[in-house]
């Protein structure tokens, strides 16, 4: 297993990693926080949410596996050389049961708070199941010949596939509504800047093993950070220029300011025979 050559670039690899760690986990606390406070969930979108609570579990057991069992970084070893690295951090490890942990809270809101009319949908489920019964029958395929790290793949498959189609449900719904009430975007300033930090604790792997072995050795982590960072850049898009809540700012200043309309219809009982 390969060693750093510099202790610079080890003590940043490990800073990016850490705050990209703190910056993900915090960042589903503004969306579980809101809804704690309305009471409510209208405006989230639930297939988001489950895609997403299978996403974070597919990625959380390819970590924990590659981070903790010396048979699979063997056999990772054997494929790409005992001079790389794994490229498989302790933050990402913690990230990833936060993650799967923060979710299911997220999931259990949706079941006891307001929902107006919104529902999961069947394709989302059709998804979800077809996932796991998948990993199910690759679990088979891998157990005569202990292919654990080509399981492992596949589980790192998986979580990419669902990053790429998580984002689209809620992404779509802002756009039916007009609006991204009810969807926190403290949730996606706070995955952007936890994806670029992710990344560039990559590239600074990277530099010091003079190797991009950790770009497709775990692609999943590269492909987690870019698309994360596109899907960001459209939510932030939709919320600020798209989908501004200008009225409901407006009025709320105005009630925090006391200021009175100019008109009341008590001033002038007539206008309220018109």
């Amino acid at each position: 297993m390969a060693t750093w050559n510099s202790i610079p670039l080890e003590i940043t690899y490990q800073v990016f990693g850490w705050i990209s760690f703190v910056s993900w986990s915090v960042s589903f606390y503004p969306q579980v926080i809101l809804n704690f406070r309305r009471k409510s969930v209208v405006g989230l979108n639930f297939d988001f949410v489950l895609l997403n609570l299978t996403k974070h579990s597919s990625y959380m057991i390819y970590n924990v596996v590659l981070f903790f069992s010396s048979a699979v970084q063997k056999q990772y070893f054997d494929k790409y050389g005992y001079g790389e690295m794994i490229p498989v951090a302790a933050n990402d490890v913690a990230f990833s049961i936060h993650a799967v942990l923060l979710t299911a809270i997220t999931l259990f809101q949706i079941a006891i708070y307001e929902r107006g009319v919104q529902k999961v949908s069947k394709l989302s489920i059709a998804i979800v199941f077809a996932v796991w019964l998948s990993a199910a029958v690759c679990f088979f395929v891998a157990l005569p010949h202990h292919s654990w790290l080509w399981l492992i793949g596949v589980f790192n498959t998986i979580q990419v596939c669902m990053t790429l189609i998580k984002y689209i449900p809620q992404a779509v719904m802002n756009f039916r509504r007009k609006s991204t009430d009810g969807f926190s975007i403290g949730n996606i300033l706070l995955d952007f800047f936890g994806g670029c930090t992710n990344y560039s604790q990559m590239i600074v792997q990277s530099i010091d093993q003079n190797s991009w072995v950790n770009f497709y050795g775990n692609i999943g982590k590269t492909l987690l950070s870019l698309v994360s960072i596109f899907f960001d850049l459209l939510f932030m898009c939709q919320h600020y220029v798209l989908y501004p809540a200008k009225k409901a700012v407006i009025s709320s200043k105005l009630r925090k300011d006391g200021v009175e309309p100019l008109l009341k219809s008590s001033d002038h009982p007539e206008l309220e025979n018109l």
